[in-house]
């Protein structure tokens, strides 16, 4: 009788760790399963960002390819004597061109300003500057 215990607890345990064996080789499929889930959300994420990229690249590259056909302008600020030739030249007196701005220059910006309505503030900004070097090779008269 003892014997047959002690096989009968023996068959048990087997049983106990044979199963734990088929539950932790589920829990390892379970696992797999999830990572290779995880992958595919990553490739899709990488895919739409792979597109993202090449959209913007060609949209950068747009511009640069049209600009190639024409003639680029140089973007600089303008020297005192160019903003003191064309105020002179639009019929505003800035005083001597001598490449300094002084009260005289100043209240020649402002005059230019008022009459293109702009806002008045005595400085040659982007706007300002736009309309004024339009006159720094003719003259108005």
């Amino acid at each position: 009788m003892g014997k047959r215990i002690m096989i009968l607890v023996l068959l048990v345990m087997a049983g106990f760790s044979l199963s734990g064996c088929a539950t932790s080789r589920k829990n390892n499929e379970l696992e797999m399963q999830g990572l290779r889930n995880q992958v595919a959300a990553l490739e899709s994420q990488l895919s739409a960002k792979d597109e993202e990229l090449n959209s913007l690249k060609s949209a950068v590259k747009a511009p640069e390819e049209q600009s190639m056909g024409k003639a680029t302008e140089i973007k600089q600020r303008p020297k005192v004597k160019e903003i003191q030739t064309a105020l002179k030249n639009a019929g505003y007196e800035p005083g001597k061109i001598d490449g300094k701005i002084g009260k005289q220059t100043i209240e020649a910006i402002k005059a230019f300003q008022g009459a293109n309505n702009l806002p008045v503030d005595g400085k040659v900004g982007k706007r300002t500057w736009s309309i004024l070097r339009d006159y720094l090779d003719k003259k108005v008269k």
